[in-house]
């Protein structure tokens, strides 16, 4: 028989560790499923810890017969545990031979070192006898004092071990030994390996469970001596949800995926706030944007059951849920990760048409993002650097090159090109995440007329108060000088004209030529003085709330916080 807190245990941390993944974790299983699942281990999880304690006196003698009942089968069927022999230590006790050459057999002498071999070359070589017999010292030989408590920690690698070779019934006895003994000394690196372990069998709804109990984090961020300790759950529960993400992108479950996701978004301020960097730990976002960019590429094709979710739930993108996580991190700014995110999310672009009146603009059929700026603030640079193109639009050292509405389809149908060009009818559609980017004209020098200039100007009026479509304004100023005069107007009219949802957004170019020696970690600044002239300007335009992003071209500063609005153009 098994004991009520054994009972319990195997309920919330080991219930769905003997079925298959497709048994408990289906397709089918949503957010909302898993809430309920979550919700009910917590109950559960106190119930353990209560019963636990009213029952620890039975659980010693009945333990102690248990373990001499075992003995005895083994004994019986010539298997398990050697006696040693009568010129042995009395203190030796069993002997459990190995196959390993290394670590031939473990005893009570033997070191954590021994067993912690002994459990990599099982797991390494498949030998499942090495692996019981691990099981039984563990289990039956030594007990919780043993190597100062450390018996905690080999249990988890055990674990582990039998996870990965699909040992499920030495895995539920290593776990529930783990909680029941060492519960209090459990370190939040163990806990990552067994999420990792579960998420590897499928088995999600264990993985949370795990996840919400032993790197739980506490309401408040604790000061002093605790402080370590926090920043090492913080880390490995971090590390774990980020696994959770990758696997289930990479195995076509959009809605968990989604899941962990929105989790990684909740829990990069903690990382922020506890001070961790990309020094501290690595999240692997390369592979995430890759399995959600396999996904999205699989739907596309028609390859994905979508019978198997609920598709309006899924954005038109699953790159755009990782950005967010992403975005909600301290940033990395790294190049392969920023590629990889560009190429997903922008597969195509076309030049469409370059207006000169309203009439002249597409049909309004999907969201777009415009940018606007000063010439040669570097607009045409950074439209390039965030979509991960060469030329898509023209850089010039001539200013005002820029003197039309320049439109860019982005995954538009693959042959526009050629239905622009020619009349031909092409067919296919947009895919669900296409939009605009619109490139205004560059304002500011003398070679543009004053009628010419005022053109674009009633021009610009109109289009900032009628287009429905608009979803972002990109105001771009140069981070060296400040606003001038011409950018003071376009807040102006920004604040006069731009309806209230649609998102402006102020943007700071050439921050690496405020630098010296610039590096992965001076990529560009802007100056105090600067800052509060823009600051000033923007109070007294009436648009003081708006958000300011320091970017360059050059060293790739701030294309996270570019995407971020750039997105909603494509999601809306």
């Amino acid at each position: 028989m098994m004991s009520t807190t054994s009972s319990t245990m195997v309920k919330f941390c080991v219930v769905y560790l003997l079925t298959t993944s497709s048994t408990v974790n289906g397709f089918t299983l949503t957010p909302a499923t898993i809430k309920s699942h979550r919700h009910l281990a917590k109950q559960i999880i106190v119930s353990a810890k209560a019963e636990a304690a009213a029952a620890e006196n039975k659980l010693s003698n009945r333990a102690q017969r248990k373990k001499k009942e075992r003995l005895q089968k083994n004994k019986q069927r010539g298997g398990g545990p050697v006696r040693a022999s009568k010129n042995s230590s009395n203190s030796q006790g069993n002997v459990y031979k190995l196959h390993s050459t290394a670590v031939s057999a473990l005893t009570r002498e033997s070191t954590t070192d021994d067993v912690t071999r002994a459990i990599k070359r099982a797991q390494k070589q498949h030998d499942a006898h090495d692996l019981r017999n691990i099981e039984r010292f563990l289990l039956e030989e030594v007990d919780k004092t043993y190597a100062y408590g450390y018996r905690g920690s080999l249990l988890s690698r055990l674990a582990v071990a039998a996870m990965h070779m699909n040992e499920s019934e030495i895995a539920r006895k290593a776990l529930e030994a783990r909680y029941k003994d060492h519960h209090d000394s459990i370190q939040p690196l163990e806990s990552a390996a067994v999420v990792r372990g579960l998420l590897r069998l499928g088995n999600v709804t264990d993985a949370l469970i795990f996840l919400d109990d032993e790197l739980a984090l506490p309401e408040e961020k604790p000061v002093n001596g605790a402080l370590e300790a926090y920043k090492e759950k913080v880390k490995y529960r971090a590390l774990s949800i980020a696994s959770f993400a990758s696997r289930e992108c990479f195995e076509d479950k959009p809605n968990l995926a989604l899941t962990a996701c929105r989790m990684l978004k909740e829990i990069g301020p903690v990382v922020r706030e506890a001070d961790l960097t990309s020094d501290d730990f690595e999240i692997p976002w390369l592979r995430i944007v890759q399995g959600a960019a396999q996904f999205e590429s699989r739907r596309r094709k028609g390859e994905i059951d979508t019978t198997q979710f609920d598709e309006e739930e899924i954005p038109c993108n699953l790159v755009y849920s990782v950005l967010d996580a992403m975005s909600s991190f301290p940033s990395e700014n790294r190049d392969d990760v920023y590629e990889c995110l560009s190429n997903a999310l922008v597969r195509r672009t076309q030049f469409v048409t370059g207006a000169v009146s309203m009439a002249g603009l597409p049909n309004a059929d999907r969201g777009e993002a415009a940018f606007i700026g000063r010439s040669n603030v570097g607009k045409s640079s950074l439209v390039n650097m965030i979509t991960n193109r060469k030329s898509l639009a023209y850089t010039s050292k001539t200013p005002g090159k820029t003197q039309q509405f320049n439109y860019f389809a982005v995954n538009d149908k693959p042959e526009l090109g050629r239905e622009i060009r020619y009349g031909d009818v092409v067919d296919g559609e947009k895919d669900k995440d296409s939009f605009y980017i619109v490139d205004l004209p560059g304002f500011g020098y003398a070679e543009v007329s004053a009628e010419q200039r005022q053109d674009w100007k009633e021009f610009m009026a109109e289009y900032l108060s009628t287009r429905k479509t608009l979803r972002v304004l990109f105001h771009l100023v140069d981070a060296r000088h400040g606003p001038t005069d011409d950018d003071k107007s376009i807040m102006q009219q920004v604040s006069e004209t731009l309806p209230r949802q649609v998102s402006y957004v102020v943007v700071l170019t050439k921050a690496d030529k405020n630098t010296k020696g610039k590096s992965k970690k001076n990529t560009g600044k802007v100056s105090d003085d600067v800052m509060a002239k823009l600051r000033n300007a923007m109070k007294e335009a009436g648009v003081g709330n708006r958000p300011v992003l320091l970017t360059s071209s050059e060293t790739k500063l701030g294309r996270d916080q570019v995407w971020r609005y750039l997105s909603l153009a494509a999601r809306r």
